[in-house]
């Protein structure tokens, strides 16, 4: 294959050595460059998005490094410039050097893969936006873990430890990349309506100033199809997690201290103990004694699940003492703590229930109790309470029932005010579609078409460390801008939401 460019020399730094194997010429990255000459096309080219104020120093540490050992100019950092003006920019020049039968630009593109580093926030701001491309091969997406939680690299075995930023490092990182392989994930759409209240604001709260990286809730426009007169409606969407209740307060608090001091807030252990403190401090370990029962999840919301595509709605039943509900795509919660499990041959005879595959259209819908609850899953085979594993779920917030509740998408939370004077408040989770991420091993996120999966065979009690009986414990600017990604597909009936 000839791949040969006049002009002038390669832009990669020739320091670089092997690294040839993931640097892009300026002309393919750069619409306006001169083209260069190119001897064989990299065999794992990259593009690499950076959160230089994630991880304390480190985001811009490993800027610094990445760009010494490829082109610079396919290094950005995502404070300087958002990704789906890279990723636009990028691909529209693919198609100007492919309509002119430029096969280097071809080879790149078929092989592209995109590495971000940053925490679950950012990593999901990105795969929004790939997902927003609607390519018929999108590139699949590594992950850096540069964040507190560090859930989506963990789940796909890049760790949940902040990384060294020294070259060494580096190259040892751009080669598990080179042999990872893809995996689709299903992406959830989530929409939130309400009657405009008559008085007080209905916006979702960010701690302080949140980053621009939260995807979390936009408000559709006058001439959106969603919007209905009278009411306010807001949509989004999530990879990993959406959560409510008091772990979403707890970080909330977080979020809002680390706004307010971020000179405290300069490496992993510090934020994690930080976490751990205000976890203490909200209640979240003594919250029978210290959280309003008005907010416990039965008290507030009714929630409806739809178990499969085009089925029925029916209500969930939810323990009177869950004070939080997470709905988990992912096997990693809270720092790499797997919520659902593998469920024992009983349970899924008696309750239709399955290990947590990541691209089943299925999400896990776990509850907890208080942090002592989620210490459970710290056992071998602990897990919190599981509720149901859906297609779509739905919450219908009671009237009155309380003035605002806390809410978590993929790490970044929000304090939601509730209208007092109606009980048309409505949360509801649907299946979007899938986006492909890249999994190293040992990797925890399994797929349902890879024999390699767990089945639930071999997990006939793993019920030791569950708790799963309720009964038991009943009587003890750009704030808020969304990937493109998350709008409802056509084929949904959201008609019920008027």
């Amino acid at each position: 294959m000839d791949l040969h460019r006049n002009g002038t020399n390669d832009s990669c730094p020739s320091s670089c050595g092997p690294l040839t194997d993931y640097c892009i010429p300026d002309y393919v990255l750069k619409p306006d460059s001169e083209p260069v000459i190119v001897d064989n096309a990299p065999s794992c080219p990259v593009v690499v998005f950076i959160n230089s104020r994630s991880g304390g120093q480190l985001g811009s540490g490993l800027i610094k490094t990445y760009r010494e050992l490829l082109n610079e100019a396919q290094v950005f950092d995502l404070s300087e410039e958002a990704p789906d003006k890279v990723l636009h920019r990028l691909y529209c020049n693919f198609e100007k050097l492919k309509s002119n039968g430029d096969l280097l630009a071809i080879q790149i593109q078929k092989s592209l893969r995109l590495i971000v580093a940053g925490g679950d926030g950012t990593a999901s701001w990105l795969l929004g936006v790939v997902s927003d491309l609607k390519l018929s091969h999108p590139p699949p997406v590594a992950t850096v873990p540069l964040g507190t939680g560090n859930n989506l690299p963990f789940s796909f075995g890049w760790g949940k430890r902040n990384p060294a930023t020294d070259q060494a490092a580096v190259k040892s990182f751009l080669g598990q990349v080179k042999g990872a392989r893809e995996m689709n994930i299903d992406s959830w759409h989530i929409i939130m309506r309400m009657r405009i209240p008559q008085e007080g604001p209905c916006d979702p709260i960010a701690p302080l100033d949140l980053p621009h990286s939260l995807h979390a809730f936009h408000r559709v426009s006058d001439c959106d199809s969603l919007n209905v007169e009278g009411y306010h409606t807001f949509r989004g969407g999530f990879w990993n997690y959406f959560s409510m209740g008091m772990d979403a307060q707890v970080s909330y608090e977080f979020h809002s201290e680390r706004k307010r001091n971020p000179e405290k807030f300069k490496n992993q252990l510090t934020n994690q103990s930080t976490y751990a403190k205000l976890g203490l401090k909200q209640g979240w370990f003594a919250a029978s004694l210290t959280h309003p029962s008005s907010r416990n999840i039965a008290q507030l919301a009714k929630v409806k699940i739809m178990k499969r595509p085009g089925g029925l709605w029916e209500e969930l039943k939810i323990p009177r003492s869950i004070r939080s509900i997470i709905c988990l795509n992912l096997p990693s919660f809270s720092g790499g703590l797997n919520p659902w499990g593998t469920p024992g041959t009983r349970k899924v005879q008696d309750r239709d229930l399955t290990a947590p595959y990541v691209d089943d259209g299925l999400i896990e819908v776990v509850g907890f109790r208080d942090a002592w609850h989620g210490l459970v899953l710290l056992a071998p085979n602990g897990h919190g309470t599981r509720l149901a594993q859906a297609h779509r779920i739905r919450f219908e917030f009671h009237k009155g029932a309380a003035e605002h509740t806390f809410m978590r998408i993929d790490g970044e939370p929000w304090k939601q005010p509730l209208p007092k004077e109606d009980d048309t408040v409505v949360v509801e989770i649907s299946h979007l579609r899938q986006v492909a991420m890249l999994a190293n091993d040992p990797c925890k996120s399994k797929s349902v078409n890879d024999p390699s999966s767990p089945s639930c065979h071999g997990h006939d009690d793993d019920e030791s460390n569950s708790l799963e009986d309720e009964d038991e414990w009943e009587d003890g600017r750009k704030k808020f801008g969304a990937a493109a990604t998350f709008k409802i597909p056509d084929e949904v009936d959201i008609a019920h939401l008027s």
